[in-house]
């Protein structure tokens, strides 16, 4: 399983963008499918998760009311629209996918990851 992630830049703060990830290759039922970020420095983080079910979504507080994840199932893609990005929000993203319910906010959990896609914030 492949997962593409793209649509990072650099944009100013207050900015938006919106980030895209495919699966590809072999089946793979994920229940999840996950945003993390990690800036230089620090550690991967959760930003974001949905399931392809119904759609229950599930953020990190840090990004509640601005970012937006959503799938369109007929495009096997899910998205993560950022909005009133902050300087803070800087980081490589990278989305996952993972098999098996619970755990959503752990990296650790997740089996299947992209390549990220760089996010930069400027002030």
């Amino acid at each position: 399983v492949q997962l593409q992630a793209s649509g990072g830049g650099l944009v100013q703060a207050g900015g938006s963008l919106r980030l895209s990830c495919t699966p590809s290759g072999r089946t793979f039922s994920s229940v999840y499918m996950g945003w993390f970020r990690q800036a230089p420095g620090k550690e991967r983080e959760f930003v974001a998760a949905i399931t392809w079910s119904v759609g229950s979504t599930y953020y990190t507080d840090s990004v509640k009311g601005r970012f937006t994840i959503s799938r369109d199932n007929a495009k096997n893609t899910v998205y993560l629209q950022m909005n009133s990005l902050k300087p803070e929000d800087t980081a490589v993203y990278y989305c996952a996918a993972r098999g098996a319910f619970g755990w959503v906010k752990v990296s650790r959990g997740y089996e299947y990851w992209g390549q990220g896609t760089q996010v930069t914030v400027s002030s």
